[in-house]
């Protein structure tokens, strides 16, 4: 049998029932190293990113301030876009759906669905946590486990947002490796709030607004990390790895983030799936010309949409932000703050399909190789 999945108190900070974690509990051990390190590791083809942890940064007052004004402003239609994407899981899966979300970034998507999935129609949904990574798959201890306690057809992936399609293909690709290995069949569909990337059918806008659980890291995920797969930590009969980041429970906005968004639940009175809903792949391409146009060298050094670029300010060495004339104000004050903070220059392009996109430094320079350290470090991102 596979190992039984990690649930809070004793890991991540939300309730027992709201998610079952298929990770190992790696919160001893020293994974935390500086950016530049890992950034030069990442593009010299030295390490993978997922071999080690950024420093989780605590935000200072004035960012924590802009934070809680966006999640303010955009709850409303947070709550539409949660009522509008499990509806049409329910509709088309059927009420006794199991719901398995790509740890970290899509749990509180997962949560929000099932507890959307509850107050609408009562349903008690099963919502557990599950790793993939980029270039290396999903986990596929945790699709056995999956496997052993569910019908594999029932099993909705979530995620909360689309950028260039790099996830949907890795998700893709994985089941059907799992499904070649195995015999046993997981539908590839991935649920998600918002798809700017055209990159899935199974979404609740296509709009490219600010999904406020993207301003910070742990403190709105659970205190759960980022996961991890290091081949020198993990056997094979180990599910992938992340830390609970418990010690800085007085920081967790977990909750508020979640009760904000559910308080709003009463006010969506359409839920009707969008009419258009071809995945066209339209934001790979606009990626691609970016990529040329900057002479970036690789698409993985860009990043499209505010969610993806968030990210890009907070873990990895950014080079500029694009910003989309016109793009709303409001869904970009914090991408503005925090590279101002970095000294990241912003320019402003017209007829941009995302409302930003962040560029990494490309041919990061070699830095002394330093040693990983714990903690987290209290400061502005």
């Amino acid at each position: 049998m596979t190992p039984a999945p990690l649930r809070g108190p004793h890991f991540g900070s939300y309730a027992p029932d709201d998610v079952g974690w298929l990770l190992t509990d790696l919160s001893g051990v020293a994974l935390e190293a500086p950016t530049e390190e890992r950034e030069e590791a990442v593009q010299s083809g030295e390490g993978h990113y997922a071999e080690s942890l950024p420093h989780e940064y605590l935000p200072d007052a004035s960012y924590l301030a802009l934070y809680r004004a966006a999640l303010a402003a955009t709850a409303p239609r947070l709550a539409h876009a949660v009522g509008t994407v499990t509806e049409l899981v329910l509709r088309e899966r059927g009420p006794d759906v199991v719901l398995a979300s790509l740890a970290r970034g899509g749990t509180p998507v997962g949560v929000l669905m099932r507890r959307w999935a509850a107050w609408a129609h009562g349903l008690d949904l099963p919502h557990y946590a599950v790793s993939i990574v980029r270039g290396r798959g999903i986990d596929r201890l945790a699709l056995r486990h999956l496997a052993e306690h569910h019908d594999p057809s029932r099993v909705v992936f979530v995620d909360g947002w689309t950028g260039k399609g790099a996830i949907t293909r890795e998700l893709a690709a994985a089941v059907a490796e799992h499904e070649r290995d195995t015999g046993v069949r997981f539908d590839p569909d991935l649920a998600v709030l918002a798809d700017p990337g055209r990159c899935t059918t199974t979404f609740g806008t296509r709009e490219d607004w600010l999904i406020a659980s993207a301003c910070l890291n742990s403190t709105v995920s659970g205190l759960v990390s980022r996961t991890v797969l290091n081949p020198r930590l993990l056997g094979p009969h180990q599910y992938h790895g992340a830390k609970f980041y418990k010690h800085l429970a007085r920081s967790d906005v977990s909750h508020g983030f979640v009760s904000a968004v559910t308080t709003k639940f009463a006010g969506v009175h359409d839920t009707a799936p969008p009419s258009d809903r071809v995945a066209d792949g339209a934001g790979r391409r606009a990626v691609e010309r970016i990529t040329q146009a900057y002479d970036v060298g690789d698409v993985n050094l860009v990043k499209p949409g505010v969610g993806e670029t968030t990210r890009v300010l907070l873990r990895r060495v950014p080079w500029r932000v694009l910003v989309r004339a016109g793009a709303p104000a409001a869904d970009l004050a914090h991408i503005r703050l925090l590279a101002q903070r970095r000294g990241v220059p912003v320019e402003e392009v017209a007829d941009l399909p995302y409302s930003c996109v962040g560029l990494i430094r490309p041919r990061h320079a070699r830095r002394p190789v330093l040693r990983p350290t714990t903690g987290a470090r209290t400061a502005a991102p």
